[in-house]
Parts: structure tokens; C-alpha cells; sequence
């Protein structure tokens, strides 16, 4: 039997960052007992699967961005993702990243789901969607993001997942779910 007292006891936040904060919780458990937990909270995101021509294609052309993470310490491929704004909408982030970060509007955005990244440690949620009906424009990158775009037909994609030259879980998981579920 669950109990209705699980949750949160008390919190302190002891960092507020321009991305995150860090806050340490004292939590009750589900068997009572009651422990602290460190919490990274964030605002959430948006995330997007670009797709270039029609969906109905067996082996659509995707866009990919090949971008530098630092955390990483490397090159990684991703979908374009980014943080939502105070009172963004999950839908119109997901619609500014991809002009921001690939040039291209979308004239359709369909929801896939939304996920937790890491839950055993923070409570931040991406949203993802597919975007089709793409119309090519200029980007608008931040300073700190360098990336290169890298158009890519569904079926070489799901490759690189099962060769793990694609690392980024929100872009691996999206592409799954759109080739399993959306697409083809």
C-alpha cells in the first residue's frame, strides 16, 4: 500500500545559477523514513526532430546538429533542444530552437512525448516534438553554441545510435520513438 505522506518535507536552496539551482531536501519515503536528497532543479526544455520532406517518406531526410559540449568534452550529434523561457510554452520553445539553432520554421509540430532526463537527481522534463514542412531561413545561435548541421537520412541515424556515435539520450530516445511511432 502506498502511503499519501511521501514527498517532500522541507527544502533549502543553496545555489541559484543562471541554468539551475541546487537545492537539498528533506524527503519522506515511502516507508516513512525520512532522508536528505540534493536536487538539481530546472526550468525544462524543448527538443525537436527536424524532418526535411515528407513524412510519409520510408527513409526521410533528418537534421541533425553535430555541436560541441564542453561537459561531454567532445562533438556530439543532437537534435536542437534548448531551455524554456519563463512562461514559454513547451511547443513554441521547441518552434524557437529549431529556427535558432537550423534556420528552419516549421508549418507543422507534433507532440511525441515528454520525459524525465535524470530523475534521481533533478526534476528537469524535456518536451519533444517532430517538426515537418520545413522552410529554410537564417539561424539565430547563441554565442556559446557551436554547431554545424548534418542532414541525415532516418535509417543512417538509427546506425549511429546502434553504433554509439550518437550519445545524446533526449536525441537517441526521440529518434527511436519518431522511427518507431511517427514515421515510415
Amino acid at each position: 500500500m502506498e502511503r499519501e505522506d511521501v514527498g517532500q518535507v522541507s527544502s533549502k536552496r543553496v545555489y541559484n545559477g543562471r541554468v539551475i539551482s541546487l537545492d537539498v531536501d528533506e524527503v519522506r519515503f515511502p516507508d516513512g523514513s525520512i532522508g536528505s536528497l540534493e536536487m538539481v532543479r530546472h526550468p525544462g526544455a524543448s527538443a525537436i526532430v527536424p524532418v526535411l520532406g515528407a513524412v510519409d517518406d520510408p527513409d526521410p531526410e533528418l537534421v541533425l546538429i553535430r555541436q560541441y559540449r564542453y561537459a561531454a568534452e567532445q562533438y556530439l550529434y543532437e537534435i536542437p533542444a534548448g531551455r524554456l523561457d519563463p512562461g514559454e510554452t513547451p511547443v513554441v520553445c521547441a518552434s524557437r530552437e529549431l529556427l535558432e539553432e537550423t534556420g528552419y520554421r516549421a508549418t507543422e509540430v507534433t507532440k511525441l512525448f515528454t520525459m524525465y532526463t535524470t530523475p534521481g537527481f533533478t526534476d528537469e522534463k524535456i518536451h519533444l516534438f517532430m517538426a515537418s514542412g520545413l522552410v529554410p531561413g537564417e539561424h539565430k545561435r547563441e554565442a556559446d553554441e557551436f554547431m554545424e548541421l548534418v542532414p541525415t537520412r532516418l535509417s543512417r541515424a538509427l546506425s549511429m545510435i546502434e553504433r554509439g556515435e550518437i550519445q545524446d539520450a533526449k536525441t537517441a530516445l526521440a529518434l527511436l520513438y519518431t522511427a518507431g511511432f511517427r514515421l515510415g
